[in-house]
């Protein structure tokens, strides 16, 4: 199977009114079908993993055919060259939060080049940058983090997100819940950064997307007993 015969296939899934909402809604451009991710996901479970297909895909340009490359991605087989370049060409939507950062997080190169991104002036490189930390926390044994620089990443939000793109507030924020989720000892510390920088907002455009206030979506994870608990993939 090839990258042409999946766009054929993807097009022929694509909904015009699914398509508008993408375009006006997340900064989606042309070319685009409009594939729900649930049908997206049907092609993923088909395919299972395939390297280059994935690098194919993504290289069409074509926004739900870069996504479905994300889902398919063999991480293990992905090079730094490779990552940067999703990250560079990542230009809207869920492309640098979620389909970069869940194939770098899974990456032998997740941390590297997290720490690297986070530092970058373009808005959605950095975005992803801290996606993909979130990432990380998420899926990595905390025997396997660096408590130490995540607690120094944390300070770091606290003196920056106030003053930083809306996209890599957004991002950022979503770092303290998660490493107030998904590393125990962090918890405390995550709760206590959110109500020092207090509810904040990030204007991400006309969608639906909302900035979760860190202390509330850390104690209703405490309160059904889930902190700590690990994902088995970054993959959502």
């Amino acid at each position: 199977m090839t990258a042409d015969d999946i766009l054929q296939e993807l097009e022929s899934l694509g909904s015009e009114s699914y398509k508008k909402l993408m375009m006006k809604n997340y900064g989606v451009k042309e070319p685009c079908f409009g594939v729900k991710i649930g049908d997206l996901k049907k092609i993923q479970k088909r395919i299972k993993k395939d390297y280059q297909l994935a690098l194919d895909l993504y290289d069409t340009g074509n926004y739900d055919a870069m996504y479905l490359a994300g889902l398919i991605a063999d991480a293990t087989r992905m090079t730094k060259k490779d990552l940067k370049a999703w990250a560079k060409k990542a230009y809207a939507g869920s492309l640098p939060s979620a389909t970069v950062a869940w194939t770098a997080a899974e990456s032998r190169y997740g941390c590297d080049l997290a720490l690297e991104w986070i530092d970058s002036p373009k808005e959605l490189i950095a975005a992803a940058g801290w996606a993909t930390l979130s990432s990380l926390v998420a899926i990595k044994d905390d025997e396997d983090l660096d408590l130490s620089e995540i607690k120094q990443l944390i300070q770091r939000v606290n003196k920056e997100i106030l003053h930083v793109d809306n996209a890599v507030r957004y991002e950022m924020n979503g770092f303290v819940i998660a490493a107030g989720c998904y590393v125990k000892s962090l918890t405390d510390l995550a709760i206590q950064t959110g109500e020092k920088i207090g509810p904040i907002i990030a204007d991400l455009g006309d969608n639906a997307c909302e900035m979760p206030f860190a202390p509330d979506h850390i104690r209703k994870v405490q309160t059904r007993g889930s902190i700590g608990k690990k994902r088995k993939t970054a993959k959502c």
